[in-house]
């Protein structure tokens, strides 16, 4: 059944929820998407998110699982999108 669309889920955190004004969104993607795919359609919807998706500094996860931009996204997926993000200063145990 090609062309039959399919909705994802969307979700971003700290800085890129600010960015985009919201923390998820759902999507209507084609069946058949790849996440590079999906990242052109964000890319175009939301371009206050070009620069930092095309630098590729941000951790994207599928059904919260760390993908690839081959991997194939499907009907019900959540994609996550997290930007990078060091720890906090180690504490002392003297």
């Amino acid at each position: 059944m090609i062309g039959v669309n399919s909705v994802v889920k969307v979700r971003f955190f700290a800085v890129l929820k600010h960015l985009v004004g919201k923390d998820e969104l759902s999507l209507e993607i084609e069946k058949e998407t790849t996440l590079a795919q999906l990242i052109e359609k964000l890319q175009e919807e939301l371009p206050a998110l070009k620069d930092l998706l095309s630098e590729r500094r941000i951790l994207i996860s599928v059904n919260q699982e760390k993908a690839e931009k081959h991997c194939l996204i499907r009907n019900g997926d959540e994609v996550a999108f997290l930007p990078p993000f060091a720890g906090g200063a180690a504490q002392s145990r003297a």
